[in-house]
């Protein structure tokens, strides 16, 4: 072929090619067109949504969303969401959400929409027993092992040290709130407004927002030697102003470590589905795998072996190469015994820090409260704590930690409760919820209504037993009426000034009258607080009043409006009239120890079955009179206290407190007649037996030096009432053994269920069991028993014998009450002898 016939085909493919590109180019913009025309003409149609626990609220990750007619589906992201997109709306079909341990929920769609957003709730399946396949190899087990195995490493409590800023939320709803039928209430027709406050728009019941508490804290935590700090440096929460009770929303007392063994509900303890010995009581079960931004998470699934055991149900979510918990969530298992509680979750998620550590990141827990029966009016509490800015074993933690002197040290920062709403909007970890900024307005609202404020005071003094008036307090009211034999009826009024008087100073006292005895009696004091923290204070006080009978908190005296109700029947009345001087000291040490010195004068005098002065003449002073200085020393390691007023309540230790006091008596100051010493020491403890339940014991024992009148002498704390006292011997009356050395016991053990959750009926009504026991070693010298022993005294000498009592009894009666049967077993009674050896005892208590 010659070069030109070559050129001429070389010359008409390239002019193919180029019409063949302008075609195609032609032909490509004409198909683009077409495919615009048709979508314009299918609008894409979308659903999202979001897949919630109905008692949590907590988002459900990889959760299965279904079309059932279609067949399509999907799993929701880890926040629990789900997006489809169709070309047509799904009308006649019906979307399922299911996981693991839920019921299957289902959506229908009967009309079509261009886009919708669902939120769905799905409901926890009540606990089930599953048949366990034993099999010689189980693959859950063994991911279970590899968790606890690298618990140290994962658990943050084995660090050297941590910190974090930490964000508390506390939130208060009353549920199932039936709007027609409380407004028509009389009571609450002058609050009607709040019910506009009610939430009716989602698939739950109705539910009112009531109360929301904020905290933002910064804290600080070192193992060895043990220490805590933290700085609370905001506050939001309307109309409350307790400081001690703000002190217990933070991040020291709410916080909760999965890696325990042991993990705290209310006032009880739970096994953690990732204790060391966690096999003897859990099932475990593995479910799927996900993937969470490139690193592989295994599922597991926990449920408790055996019913009624402080257990939980629930799952979790672990990275399959650290074995550390990304989120878990625990349920407590069926037939708990626990009152009042219909529901109750605990959610906690964790996030990586420094890309190596799993450290926790939020921390949920959700309680839904029914006092009154199931789907009536009830209460949910939800608290929610968010973690950021976490440091681990770092010298800014170490710094801080030695700006405290106290082991637990918790500073609240003055003028940060209730900052601006644009502090808030500004600092707050997550923005609150539509419901949860209408509560501050609603609380705003009910602190300026007069209807509630006076429901509000009615309770307190209910509850309390005082109302507060300005910068006065009122009562205890269970004083104001009593009446007893000798004083026939009695009437006694209590004022006291509180913090808004002053912040130091405190004034309280009583002014008292019998109307058959026709005398007043009265006691007041004077007291300076130096500080809260640590607590120390100085006071005066003076009393002239019946000896009432009362030694502990717990036992009734002559004077309470009940004690008339439960006296035993056919036991003498035994009174005496004391007046008392007194001066007291009281300190604290950063760590843990108390000081309490003190110097009182004492007058007796005999009124009722007890001999009187004729029988123990003094040739020096006044008899019956006495002088005494005191010095009492008491160790407490992190013990917890609520403080109101200028007074506190103890929540107890997790270790044992020891008491050691010495008393010296001085003869000639102030007329006294007797010279003598005494040492008292004491050590209790109430510890945690999970599962089988908690043990409270309290070992004690004295010894005085000296010949005494029977006033100064250890008379055993007896009980003449059939109301039934934890640290009294229930079958001993007062002054019925006098010692001047003892060494003795307390011991009660509550096993919860016990037994009971055996037997249907019983479990039903969380019932539980204990038995008790409580003894005493004493004797009594010669020299003094010659003394008290006269005619008529009721004194008896243990004469180095051993006095038991055991007994038994039902606890959680009705959720409120308890009966206990004691016996009475030494020492053996003598033949002529008629003595009580059998006693049915009633309490009251409130516990979760």
């Amino acid at each position: 072929m010659s070069y030109i016939n070559m050129w001429q085909l070389e010359f008409m493919n390239k002019a193919n090619f180029a019409l063949n590109m302008r075609f195609f180019k032609k032909y490509l913009f004409l198909l683009v067109c077409f495919v615009t025309v048709l979508t314009a003409g299918a609008q894409v149609k979308t659903l999202k949504g979001i897949v919630l626990d109905k008692q949590s609220d907590e988002p459900i990750p990889y959760a299965s969303a279904v079309f059932k007619l279609s067949g399509r589906g999907m799993l929701t992201d880890s926040l629990g969401n789900f997006e489809f997109r169709f070309s047509s709306w799904p009308v006649g079909d019906t979307l399922e959400i299911n996981n693991v341990g839920y019921k299957l929920t289902q959506i229908p769609f009967t009309e079509a929409q261009d886009s919708a957003f669902i939120t769905v709730y799905i409901e926890v399946l009540p606990p089930q027993h599953e048949a366990v396949v034993k099999v010689k190899y189980n693959r859950a087990l063994w991911f279970w092992r590899k968790i606890i195995a690298h618990k140290d490493r994962n658990n943050k409590s084995q660090f050297d040290n941590y910190g974090y800023e930490v964000y508390n939320k506390l939130e208060l709803d009353i549920n199932n709130v039936n709007k027609d039928k409380l407004s028509k209430n009389f009571l609450l027709k002058p609050l009607n407004f709040i019910f506009d406050y009610t939430d009716t728009t989602s698939e739950k019941t109705a539910f009112l927002p009531i109360y929301l508490t904020e905290t933002i804290s910064d804290y600080y935590y070192q193992k060895q030697p043990y220490k805590t700090r933290e700085v609370m440096k905001a506050t939001n929460a309307s109309g409350f102003t307790n400081e001690s009770w703000m002190k217990q929303l933070g991040a020291t007392y709410q916080n909760v470590n999965v890696y325990s063994n042991l993990i705290p509900v209310f006032d009880q303890s739970f096994i953690s589905p990732i204790a060391d010995n966690a096999d003897n009581y859990y099932n475990y079960k593995l479910l799927d795998t996900q993937y969470l931004g490139g690193r592989r998470l295994v599922h597991l699934k926990f449920s408790p072996k055996r019913i009624g055991e402080n257990t939980f149900d629930g799952d979790c979510w672990v990275n399959d190469t650290s074995f550390a918990i990304q989120k878990i969530t625990m349920r407590p298992s069926m037939d708990v015994n626990i009152n009042f509680v219909k529901g109750l979750s605990l959610i906690q998620e964790y996030k990586l820090v420094n890309d190596t550590l799993w450290f926790l990141y939020k921390d949920k827990f959700v309680v839904d409260l029914a006092p009154v029966g199931e789907n009536k009016l009830g209460a949910k509490g939800r608290k929610t704590t968010t973690f950021r800015n976490v440091m681990v074993n770092s010298d800014t933690v170490l710094r801080e930690l030695a700006k405290s002197k106290a082991n637990e040290d918790i500073i609240l920062i003055p003028k940060t409760n209730n900052l601006p709403d644009s502090f808030w909007n500004k600092n707050r970890f997550e923005p609150l919820n539509k419901n949860e900024q209408a509560i501050y307005t609603l609380l705003d609202t009910l602190t300026n209504n007069k209807t509630f404020l006076r429901y509000k005071h009615t309770a307190d003094l209910l509850t309390t037993g005082t109302r507060d008036l300005g910068n006065i307090r009122v009562g205890p009211w269970f004083y104001w009426l009593t009446g007893n034999r000798y004083e026939g009826t009695r009437v006694r009024f209590d004022l006291a000034t509180n913090k808004g008087f002053s912040q130091h100073w405190n004034l309280r006292g009583y002014l008292a009258y019998g109307f058959t005895d026709q005398q007043f009696k009265g006691r007041a004091e004077v007291k300076y607080q130096f500080s809260r923290q640590p607590w120390s204070y100085i006071s005066l006080s003076y009393k002239n009043d019946l000896d009432n009978g009362q030694v502990y908190y717990d036992q009734l005296g002559s004077d309470n409006i009940f004690a008339s109700f439960a006296r035993k029947a056919n036991v003498p009345f035994k009174f005496q009239r004391v007046e008392e001087r007194k001066i007291e000291y009281f300190t604290e040490t950063y760590k843990s120890l108390s000081i309490d010195l003190g110097a009182s004068s004492k007058q007796y005098t005999a009124l009722l079955n007890l001999p009187g002065k004729e029988f123990f003449p003094s040739s020096t002073g006044d008899p019956l009179n006495t002088f005494e200085t005191s010095i009492r020393l008491r160790y407490a390691y992190q013990e917890r206290f609520l403080e109101d007023n200028f007074y506190r309540s103890s929540f107890g230790s997790q270790y044992p407190i020891v008491s050691l006091k010495y008393t010296h008596g001085f003869q000639g100051v102030l007329n006294s007649s007797y010279t003598y010493d005494k040492l008292d020491f004491s050590v209790s403890d109430y510890i945690k037996l999970v599962p089988y339940g908690s043990l409270y014991y309290n070992f004690f024992a004295g010894k005085v030096f000296g010949t005494l009148p029977y006033q100064m002498l250890d008379h055993q704390p007896g009980n003449e009432w059939w109301y039934y006292s934890r640290y009294s011997f229930n079958l001993m009356n007062r002054f019925e053994y006098l010692t001047d050395q003892y060494a003795g016991f307390n011991i009660e053990h509550n096993v919860g269920s016990g037994l009971f959750r055996y037997i249907p009926l019983t479990r039903k009504l969380k019932l539980r069991q204990f038995w008790e026991a409580k003894g005493i070693v004493g004797n009594l010298s010669d020299a003094n028993k010659q003394l008290n022993f006269v005619t008529g005294a009721p004194f008896k000498s243990l004469d180095g014998k051993l006095y038991m009592e055991i007994g038994t009894g039902i606890d959680n009666i009705f959720k409120f009450f308890r009966i206990d049967f004691i016996w009475r077993v030494l020492p053996q009674p003598l033949p002529d002898v008629k003595q009580q050896r059998f006693g049915i005892f009633a309490g009251f208590r409130f516990s979760l």
